[in-house]
C-alpha cells in the first residue's frame, strides 16, 4: 500500500482500516492491470489511466466513488447511494463483493 495512504488510513478505527483493506484488495484482485495507487485531494484513489475509484472512509461507513455505480443501484437496494452516486458501506453490513467485483472492472477496464 502506497505510503501517503497508510498514514491516512491510520487515523481510523482498526475497523474502518479493515474495511478499507478488504475494498483495496478486491480492487487489486479483480484489475489484471498494474494500478496507480495515490491520494487525490486528500481521498485514497486507485487508477487506471484516467479512470478511478475511491474509497473515502469515515468514522462509521466508507463512501466508494466509481464512475458506475448508478448502473448497479438495483444490485445494491441494502445500501446508501448518496446524490453524487457514491456508494456508502457502513461497518455492520456485509460487503457486496461480487457487484462490487463488478463495479470494479467496469469503472477502470470498461
Amino acid at each position: 500500500m502506497n505510503a501517503d495512504i497508510q498514514d491516512y488510513i491510520k487515523k481510523y478505527c482498526s475497523e474502518i482500516q479493515s474495511l478499507f483493506v478488504e475494498l483495496r484488495e478486491l480492487i487489486i484482485l479483480i484489475v489484471p492491470y498494474e494500478i496507480e495507487e495515490k491520494l487525490w485531494a486528500k481521498l485514497p484513489s486507485y487508477y487506471i489511466g484516467e479512470k478511478y475509484i475511491r474509497i473515502i472512509p469515515f468514522k462509521d461507513h466508507i463512501n466508494i466513488e466509481a464512475e458506475v455505480i448508478l448502473e448497479y443501484k438495483h444490485q445494491l437496494q441494502q445500501f446508501k447511494i448518496t446524490p453524487k452516486g457514491m456508494l456508502q458501506i457502513y461497518l455492520n453490513q456485509d460487503i457486496p463483493e461480487n457487484v462490487l467485483k463488478e463495479i470494479f472492472y467496469k469503472t477502470l477496464i470498461g
